[in-house]
C-alpha cells in the first residue's frame, strides 16, 4: 500500500493510504445543468522576482495551459478576479495583458470566459465619485473590446468614499449605461476583503442586498447574473428568490457550494437549504481547485443522478473549507498549491510571495483532504512533489 505522509500542527507525522484518482471523464457534450466558471489563478515565473511589491512576471504558458484544461472540462473561466490576485500582487498592466490572452485562449478554445473590471488601475487611494465610475467605464470599455464577459467588481475605491446607498445607486447606474453588453454583478464580502466592509451601504446583508437589487431593477436589462461571496448560504438564497428572471445567481460561496448547486436536484439537501427554490449556478475559486471533479459532479446532474452529484461533490466541500479558512483572503495559496501539486505549474510560486502565506501544516490538510476527495489528479505525483516539500523543510518523508 503506498502511502503519504501528514503534518500535524503540533510537528508529528503520520500516514495515510494514497488513494487513486477518481479517474473522471471530460464532457463530451457542453454542461447543460448549470453554469460553472472556475475562477482561475495566475502562475509567476518560478525564476522572477516574486517578492511583495514586484510587478508579476508572469508565466503565460502555464497561466494559459490551466484555462485550456479548465475549458477541456466543460467549464469556463473567470479570470482577473481575486483568486488571480487583484488586489494582492496582479499589478494593472498585467491585469490588462491576462483579460487580453485570457479572451484570446477562449476564442481558440471555444470557452466562456469573463473577467473582472474595477477601479484598481488608480494608485491614489481617495477619489471623488465621478473618477470612480470613469475608472470602472475605462475598464469596462477594455474588458468590451476584448470580447470577455465583464464581471462589475466590489471597488475598495467606492467603499472609501460612498456615504450612503444613494452614492451606489449613482455608481452602478452610471457604470451600467455604459455597459453594451449584460455583465454581472459581484459582491465580495469581508472575509475575502477587509477593505469592504458597509459595501452596498451597510454592513448588514440584508439592508445592502436591498440596494443591490435595486440596482438590477432600476437598470432593466443590463445584469445578467450576480456573483454573492459572502460565505452565507442564506443571503444567496434569500437574494436568489428575489432576482428577477432571467438574472442568474452564481454561487461564489466557496463553504456551501454544494447545496447551493445542488438546490431542488437533490433527494436530500442540508437543512440551511430546504426552503430553497431553484439552484444557483457557480463561478467559485474552488472550482479550478477541483476543476475534474466539479465537471464530474455537474455531468452527473445532466444525467438526472443527484445522488451521485452528492456523491461526487459531498466530499470537496470539506476540502474548500480548509483551502478559504481564515484568513479568507490567502485562499489564494490554497489553490495555486493544488494546481502544482496536480501538475498544473512547474514550481510552488506565486506573484508577490503569497506561496509563503500558509504554514506547512495547514497545506498537509489541504493534501490530506485533497486526497480523501479524490481531488489529486496524478497521486503519485502529487505525493512526489509534497514529500519533495517536506524534506526540504526539514521532515521526514
Amino acid at each position: 500500500m503506498t502511502t503519504i505522509r501528514l503534518l500535524a500542527a503540533s510537528g508529528e507525522t503520520s500516514d495515510a493510504a494514497l488513494n487513486d484518482s477518481g479517474a473522471y471523464a471530460r464532457p463530451v457534450a457542453s454542461l447543460q445543468s448549470r453554469v460553472a466558471y472556475a475562477a482561475a489563478h495566475v502562475v509567476p515565473k518560478a525564476h522572477a522576482d516574486n517578492t511583495p511589491g514586484r510587478p508579476a512576471d508572469i508565466d503565460w504558458d502555464a497561466t494559459l495551459a490551466f484555462r485550456r484544461n479548465v475549458y477541456s472540462w466543460g467549464l469556463g473561466v473567470a479570470d482577473a478576479m481575486d483568486t488571480a490576485q487583484r488586489n494582492m500582487g496582479l499589478d494593472a498592466a498585467a491585469t490588462r495583458e491576462l483579460i487580453a490572452r485570457s479572451a484570446e485562449v477562449a476564442r481558440e478554445e471555444g470557452g466562456s470566459v469573463v473577467v473582472g473590471v474595477n477601479t484598481d488601475h488608480v494608485d491614489e487611494e481617495r477619489i471623488p465619485l465621478q473618477r470612480v465610475i470613469d475608472a470602472y467605464v475605462e475598464q469596462l470599455h477594455f474588458t468590451e473590446e476584448q470580447g470577455a464577459g465583464p464581471v462589475l467588481m466590489a471597488s475598495r475605491h467606492l467603499a472609501r468614499v460612498a456615504e450612503s446607498r444613494t452614492d451606489y445607486l449613482r455608481v452602478y447606474a452610471a457604470v451600467l449605461q455604459q455597459a453594451t453588453t449584460p455583465v454581472v454583478l459581484h459582491w465580495l464580502g469581508t472575509a475575502f476583503d477587509p477593505q469592504l466592509e458597509g459595501y452596498f451601504g451597510s454592513g448588514d446583508w440584508r439592508d445592502a442586498s436591498g440596494t443591490l437589487l435595486r440596482i438590477i431593477a432600476e437598470n432593466p436589462g443590463k445584469v445578467a447574473g450576480v456573483k454573492m461571496s459572502l460565505l452565507n448560504a442564506e443571503s444567496e438564497i434569500t437574494v436568489r428568490a428575489q432576482l428577477p428572471e432571467g438574472v442568474r445567481m452564481f454561487t461564489g460561496d466557496d463553504f456551501n457550494y454544494v447545496g447551493l448547486i445542488g438546490g431542488d436536484s437533490l433527494n436530500s439537501v442540508p437543512e440551511r437549504a430546504k426552503r430553497d427554490e431553484g439552484h444557483s449556478d457557480a463561478l467559485l475559486g474552488a472550482f479550478a481547485a477541483i476543476t475534474p471533479v466539479a465537471s464530474a459532479a455537474i455531468q452527473a446532474l445532466d444525467a438526472g443522478d443527484p445522488a451521485r452529484y452528492l456523491e461526487i461533490l459531498g466530499p470537496t466541500e470539506e476540502l474548500s473549507r480548509q483551502v478559504f479558512a481564515a484568513p479568507t483572503f490567502y485562499y489564494k495559496t490554497g489553490v495555486a498549491f493544488l494546481a502544482w501539486l496536480n501538475g498544473h505549474q512547474p514550481a510552488f510560486q506565486m506573484v508577490g510571495g503569497l506561496h509563503s502565506a500558509r504554514s506547512l501544516p495547514h497545506l498537509s490538510r489541504i493534501v490530506e483532504l485533497a486526497n480523501a476527495s479524490l481531488a489529486l489528479e496524478d497521486p503519485e505525483l502529487a505525493r512526489e512533489r509534497w514529500h519533495g516539500m517536506l524534506r526540504l523543510n526539514g521532515v521526514d518523508a
